[in-house]
């Protein structure tokens, strides 16, 4: 199935989405954490740390972060949940320069280490991780269908697949308020950071495309998921998914 967020591109019609994706992030890699941190007010740290801390009870040993970008996810995971290792993989390799330079900084390269790889073509094994993390990444994949497939095959029965992601608010006046901030100011304090204007812009396209609430926990029960549940953050803004294998 097509989901329309899958044809929503930083670019064009014409090249594949994972392409104008790895240029984009290339691109806006050097100030891609004070842009996210601008553009979330702040709470984006608030959020991933309240999702990490719902992985203690499984007591993840071997961690996949896919699409970790420059590794915040994967970094918090280490000092929260202590496992005993964590493959962090995404598509830009600019992004994850950012990353290796952060872990390396904390003296952690033994523990998390960073591949190139599609979420749709992993290369790992079947079964190899006790949990599957994620954070605003999902909007990015080219086909989530197969990406979730894939995240179903390398996780161990009993594993976790959890992933944060940027939603729309429901019910006003959340909804109006949000609306007015990414229609006037995210546009304005992207200018602000020099971020490329079509950058800017499919963030705001991009959520308001992806598919959220129970149609998000229905295709993660379709591509063989279970014990599926949710947690919005900041009264919908963005939302936490949880699956089991």
């Amino acid at each position: 199935m097509n989901y329309k967020v899958e044809n929503v591109n930083p670019y064009n019609g014409e090249e594949r989405k994972n392409e104008q994706v790895i240029r984009m992030f290339n691109e806006i890699a050097p100030k891609y954490d004070k842009l996210n941190g601008t553009l979330s007010l702040g709470l984006d740290n608030y959020w991933r740390c309240d999702a990490i801390r719902e992985l203690r009870r499984y007591r993840p040993r071997h961690i996949l972060d896919i699409a970790t970008g420059t590794g915040d996810f994967a970094l918090l995971a280490e000092k929260v949940l202590h496992p005993e290792k964590i493959t962090a993989v995404d598509i830009s390799e600019g992004m994850m320069a950012i990353g290796r330079q952060k872990v390396t900084a904390r003296g952690l390269s033994h523990i998390i280490t960073f591949e190139q790889q599609d979420s749709a073509a992993l290369t790992f094994a079947d079964e190899s991780f006790d949990a599957v993390t994620t954070s605003f990444g999902v909007r990015n994949f080219e086909n989530i269908d197969q990406s979730f497939r894939e995240v179903l095959r390398v996780l161990r029965p009993g594993g976790i697949f959890l992933f944060l992601e940027l939603t729309t608010p429901e019910k006003n006046p959340m909804k109006g308020l949000y609306n007015g901030y990414t229609k006037y100011v995210m546009p304005r304090l992207s200018a602000l950071l020099h971020t490329e204007r079509k950058a800017s812009e499919y963030l705001p396209e991009s959520i308001a495309a992806f598919p959220q609430g129970r149609e998000m926990m229905l295709i993660l029960k379709k591509n063989g998921f279970r014990n599926i549940r949710l947690r919005r953050y900041t009264l919908g803004v963005t939302t936490l998914y949880m699956a089991e294998k």
